[in-house]
């Protein structure tokens, strides 16, 4: 039976210096820098790559060129990436956007899906190849760290494009859905459109990201967190523009005839909670749940395909006399196993041994015995001349041309 383990804490007489652990992991981190793999999908025209810009505060996204009306449009989904070194304040960022033009501009999109899918997956079997390498000093991380997905502003419902997009990919990707150009709906309908979209996707079993909750945050940690949460599906305005409002300030947004938008202003849209979760307060805990979470399910399924199997004994708890029994059973099993092996070897090899024996004294006995008869042979011919020599009978010729005489004419 395990015994439980009592954490006892203990409180320090004096400074020893492990408090200083974070202040390292800092100046490593700043040093090494930081990346961060954010994909973008959703319909034409919902604003994605201005919320790009507006996010980071730079204009990663060129400005987009006019599409001639002779030019056909492409028939599948695309994927692009662009990658851009972003720093702030010392902090270096390498930020890539994967962007997926196409996506729902078609009049059948039943498989629209699928090249984002393949994408994702492709990403992570790149960085399991890297991992299996005999060398990891230099693993490049492609891995999509979180997916803004953009709901078109209806005030209805999620649509079924939505609904499969999000069904087939919540288990690859950290899902963050957002409800583009709220500006064009009032208060209450984004309040009514956010509780229809959270209904659908609890219908649908669809697993959104919710950021964690953890023993020694403290109270204002949790508060920050709640009412992150509270927001999603943010509803979101992008615009990387400045514009006077009627007060005389400078601020980032949308002028309309009657009145302004506000990007930055939290009682205007929700932009502001999704970047302090995107970039804030979650960036790195996007990126630690999409290693341990959505990349280890990929892997593990990947390696059972593959015919891999998992040994659990290795993670099995033993007592050390136990296991050192068992080692000197299996030991002593082995030589058992090791002597009766030579004891076979060597009664093969003397089995051998004495059948190469036998088969040459068959052949040593053979051989005298044929020469043990032409010797008699040859005795009875001689004792045969012998005799007619002694009885004056000639020889015959064909004995005596036999025997190499001859008669001259």
């Amino acid at each position: 039976m395990r015994s439980a383990t009592q954490v006892v804490r203990k409180k320090l007489q004096g400074y020893v210096g492990f408090a200083n652990l974070p202040n390292q992991v800092h100046r490593k981190s700043v040093k090494k820098g930081f990346h961060f793999t954010v994909m973008v999908v959703g319909e034409s025209g919902l604003g994605k790559s201005t919320l790009v810009n507006t996010l980071f505060n730079a204009p990663l996204y060129p400005p987009k060129e006019q599409i001639p009306l002779t030019q056909e449009t492409p028939k599948t989904v695309a994927i692009q990436e662009l990658t851009a070194d972003i720093e702030e304040n010392g902090v270096r960022l390498r930020l890539t956007v994967v962007d997926t033009p196409g996506f729902g501009d078609f009049i059948n999109n039943e498989d629209s899906w699928k090249p984002i899918l393949q994408s994702i997956e492709a990403r992570f079997d790149s960085y399991l190849e890297q991992e299996n390498r005999v060398n990891r000093n230099k693993i490049t991380d492609k891995r999509v760290n979180s997916c803004i997905y953009f709901i078109a502003p209806t005030g209805h419902s999620l649509k079924p494009l939505d609904i499969e997009f999000m069904k087939r990919l919540h288990t690859k990707v950290n899902l963050i859905p957002v409800i583009a150009k709220s500006d064009t709906l009032t208060d209450h309908e984004v309040a009514q459109f956010k509780k229809r979209i959270l209904d659908d996707i609890a219908f649908h079993n669809i697993k959104i990201y919710q950021a964690q909750q953890y023993e020694h945050d403290d109270p204002e940690t949790i508060q920050e967190t709640n009412e992150i949460m509270s927001k999603i599906p943010f509803a979101i305005v992008g615009s990387d523009k400045e514009i006077t409002t009627s007060d005389g300030r400078r601020v980032r947004g949308r002028q309309y005839p009657w009145g302004a938008i506000e990007v930055d202003n939290e009682d205007h849209c929700d932009f502001v909670k999704l970047r302090q979760m995107l970039i804030r307060t979650h960036m790195e805990e996007l990126k630690d749940y999409t290693n341990d979470v959505h990349y280890e399910n990929y892997r593990t399924e990947k390696l059972l395909s593959l015919g891999y199997k998992q040994d659990h004994t290795v993670f099995r708890e033993v007592n050390p006399l136990a296991k050192l029994a068992e080692e000197r059973a299996m030991h002593e099993a082995k030589l058992v196993k090791m002597e009766q092996d030579m004891r076979q070897v060597f009664h093969q090899k003397v089995q051998e041994k004495e059948a190469k024996l036998t088969q040459s004294e068959e052949e040593l006995y053979a051989k005298h015995k044929e020469m043990k008869e032409a010797l008699e042979k040859q005795r009875l011919e001689l004792e045969e001349r012998k005799r007619r020599l002694e009885t004056g009978r000639p020889i015959t010729p064909e004995k005596a041309k036999k025997k190499g005489f001859g008669f001259t004419k």
